[in-house]
């Protein structure tokens, strides 16, 4: 009964799960609906046609990867003149900002002065319209915005701290590009600025331009953090952002390699789109409005020809709230742009596996091909186009598309927890569970009446029998209640957290330079402290007791308890204390000297941990007399 129980719960979160961070691509309900006119539609004229490219998380290094700066160099003389964009979105991390050992984080100058000789050698600025703004690594040890350290102020590009709303004027109308500026000021060493922040003040100016772009053909909001990592204050930021079409963040690069495509929807429509990264992957974005339908491609560098399909666009990252959908349907040809350094020669269209034909050349990188959009606008098809340019290179993309508003596709399921999760919340709330749990765990111990042990007492007896022990034992009772509760509550180091300006570093959150910063990471940080140290340490504390009230003393153990397992648990947690050790080398080279000897929750944890496992194991037997004669009793029974 208990099982069936557990299984419909369980299948009840997996349901929920699904319709929460797999929204389809359903059309909005009758009263969020815009009415769209059917023309002008995508025909075999070059205009209505906006193309622009997003590259995020550069890193230019002084330390590493010596062909980072030169690839990006490329780029933008060779990259932007073959695909001559109106405008390049650069979305934060533009330098490295690490030192040498890879521990400590500073702004370095010479990084700052690399990234602006390329704008100005490859003369980019002159081509399109750069738009660079700061990510967490270009906020990494700044006291205040007008520091002399932020270099972002006088190398990049825009040059200007916060969030702004950028038009972009064409012929065929106006174009919002909103960036939500999140890092945070003043700016810690790392990694307690992986999440952003935005307060009151700045939700306010970001709602008054998210008002002001209702005027433009299309929205695009921008910017370094994802909506899941920044933390904000009702309504929330992609409450804010629900009219904008899209919106384009980086900053967690691929996660490793795990997750190469981050692409999802919000509930209000807006598609959020995370871009893989410069510094280890050469990505970067090509994103087009054609006659207001919008359409984009992820890239890797100098992967020739490139291709991106406009007309029909792509299904699942269709928005009828934000899009003229309806066009396609009117629409008189296909529309591709293709782009390479060599002659394209052949731009080859397939339509559920048919050849439709070969699309020829406009103006530019637009390639158009007659159709007749009817004989599609039932149920889903496949559109591939194979493009040849002249030196032999062959670059294809293809997608599904359809026509009726009632056809649904859904974002994976991992990309859209990564990107539609509050993981502050999800962190702050397991961090506490976690806490709560151990302390809960030690105070019922204390009080149960332990378990009267019969012959042969299994693993779940004994596991118990140890709580109690532990539990009931003053020393270790009280330091690991205290330990826990000192993780929630006191400051697990102070030192400097920003060069020059002493700081506290607790679970809820960071004080430096005068200000507060809302916990975020610090929640991270506590779960890995309680779940790799915290937790394992009381588990192997109850074990050598265990051993004790056997009769077992330290070195007589090793002889009679199998000895494979004594090393095995031994090793564990050596390696996990050698773990705590290294992170008060890592607070000593990135806060400084004082917080290694000002760290309750590093280096005194050391020192008490090791007098913990001393005591187990020199603990009077008298202490443990009780313990000791029931065990006895049961083995001789």
């Amino acid at each position: 009964m208990l099982g069936l129980a557990a299984g419909l719960l369980a299948a009840a979160a997996v349901a929920l799960l699904l319709d929460w961070y797999g929204p389809p691509g359903a059309p909005p309900a009758p009263g969020q609906r815009r009415h769209w006119a059917p023309q002008p539609a995508p025909g075999a004229a070059a205009g209505s046609l906006l193309w622009v490219v997003q590259v995020s998380d550069i890193h230019i290094s002084k330390f590493r990867d010596p062909k980072r700066a030169p690839d990006f160099e490329k780029f933008c003389s060779e990259t932007i003149d073959v695909i001559q964009p109106a405008l390049v979105l650069a979305t934060g991390d533009l330098t490295d900002a690490k030192t040498r050992d890879k521990l400590g984080s500073e702004q370095v100058e010479d990084e700052w002065k690399t990234y602006q000789s390329i704008l100005k050698r490859s003369r980019v600025m002159e081509k399109t319209k750069w738009i660079d703004i700061k990510g967490n690594h270009d906020s990494f040890n700044i006291p205040r915005l007008d520091s002399v350290q932020n270099y972002y102020r006088k190398y990049s590009a825009w040059r200007k701290d916060g969030s702004f709303h950028y038009i972009h004027s064409t012929s065929f109308g106006n174009y919002s590009f909103i960036c939500v500026d999140a890092t945070l000021s003043p700016g810690p060493k790392r990694p307690y600025n992986f999440f952003g922040i935005l307060n009151m003040n700045q939700m306010a100016e970001l709602s008054w331009m998210a008002t002001e772009s209702l005027h433009s053909n299309h929205t695009i909001w921008f910017g370094h953090y994802p909506t899941s990592t920044i933390i904000s204050p009702s309504p929330g930021i992609r409450t804010l952002m629900s009219s904008a079409t899209a919106y384009l963040c980086g900053h967690l690069h691929t996660m490793g390699g795990l997750m190469p495509v981050l692409h999802s929807r919000h509930r209000g429509g807006t598609l959020e789109l995370e871009l893989g990264d410069w510094m280890d992957n050469r990505r970067y974005r090509i994103l087009a409005f054609d006659h207001d339908l919008l359409s984009f491609a992820d890239l890797n560098f100098e992967e020739w020809p490139v291709v991106l399909i406009t007309n029909p666009k792509s299904f699942l990252y269709s928005s009828s709230t934000h899009e003229p959908l309806v066009k396609i349907l009117y629409s008189t040809h296909i529309r591709i742009l293709a782009f390479s350094p060599s002659v394209i020669i052949s731009v080859k269209v397939f339509i559920d596996g048919v050849h439709l034909g070969n699309a020829h050349q406009v103006s530019g990188p637009l390639y158009v091909l007659k159709w007749s959009p009817q004989n599609y606008s039932e149920g889903f098809h496949h559109i591939d186009v194979t493009v040849q340019d002249s030196s032999g290179r062959i670059g294809t993309q293809g997608h599904l598309f359809g026509m009726e508003e009632n056809l649904s596709l859904r974002f994976d399921f991992w990309p859209s927890v990564i990107l539609l999760s509050d993981h502050y919340v999800l962190a702050r709330v397991l961090f506490g569970l976690i806490v709560l749990i151990q302390i809960a765990l030690l105070v019922a111990f204390r009080h149960l009446q332990k378990p009267v042990l019969k012959e042969k007492p299994g693993l779940l007896t004994l596991t118990s029998y140890s709580l109690h022990v532990f539990s009931k034992t003053n020393t270790f009772y009280y330091s690991i209640l205290v330990l826990n509760l000192y993780t929630i509550l006191g400051p697990w180091f102070v030192g400097e957290l920003i060069d020059g300006q002493m700081g506290a570093c607790f679970s809820f959150g960071v004080f430096v330079g005068g200000s507060f910063l809302q916990g975020s990471m610090t929640f991270v940080v506590g779960i890995l402290q309680m779940m790799f140290f915290n937790l394992p340490l009381m588990a192997y504390l109850c074990w050598c007791l265990l051993l004790r009230c056997q009769g077992h003393s330290f070195r007589s153990h090793l002889r009679h308890v199998r000895r494979l397992v004594a090393v095995l648990v031994h090793l564990a947690m050596a390696l996990l204390l050698a773990w705590q050790v290294y992170s008060c080398y890592f607070l000593q080279r990135t806060y400084g000297t004082l917080a290694f000897f000002l760290s309750p929750m590093r280096t005194w944890l050391v020192a008490l941990t090791s007098a913990l496992i001393y005591k187990t194991w020199t603990l009077k037997s008298s202490e443990l007399r009780t313990y000791i004669t029931e065990m006895k009793n049961c083995q001789s029974s």
